[in-house]
């Protein structure tokens, strides 16, 4: 299905229930039962659908039950929604009725500085020479 910008996505109408894992390549709206882990690129959960396994998308809109972790950069708990799992994410909205029981961790953006510190190889200022009367502490 294509919505108004071209864009691909797929549904899983309400009526259905799968059992396996859902792997998409494209957006993907769910209405029915999902008894297995979802990746994806956007999630929308519908209020009436159930998630048993791990969800795992670029951002997700859930409405309906998760029981299972979660990871995602862009999260979005709808009021009618119910998690039970772990949470990893980069952006966090939960609404108002909105229930999650799990751990929280947020997604780490931030990339390590690593700054060089220049090296002057063959710098002759304040040599250092050992001889026998020297002593080290």
């Amino acid at each position: 299905m294509r919505n108004n910008s071209g864009h691909t996505f797929s549904i899983i109408a309400s009526d259905v229930e799968i059992v396996g894992n859902v792997s998409a390549g494209v957006d993907l709206h769910i209405d029915g039962k999902v008894q297995g882990d979802v990746t994806c690129g956007k999630l929308v959960q519908g209020e009436g659908s159930i998630i048993t396994g791990k969800v795992t998308a670029e951002s997700a809109k859930l409405s309906g039950h998760v029981k299972g972790s979660i990871e995602t950069n862009e999260l979005v708990v709808e009021s009618s929604a119910r998690i039970k799992g772990d949470v990893i994410y980069g952006n966090l909205t939960i609404a108002p009725g909105g229930q999650i029981e799990g751990k929280f961790s947020r997604k780490s953006t931030a990339k390590p500085s690593i700054s060089a510190t220049p090296v002057e190889v063959g710098r002759d200022d304040d040599p250092l020479i050992l001889t026998t009367a020297s002593k080290v502490a």
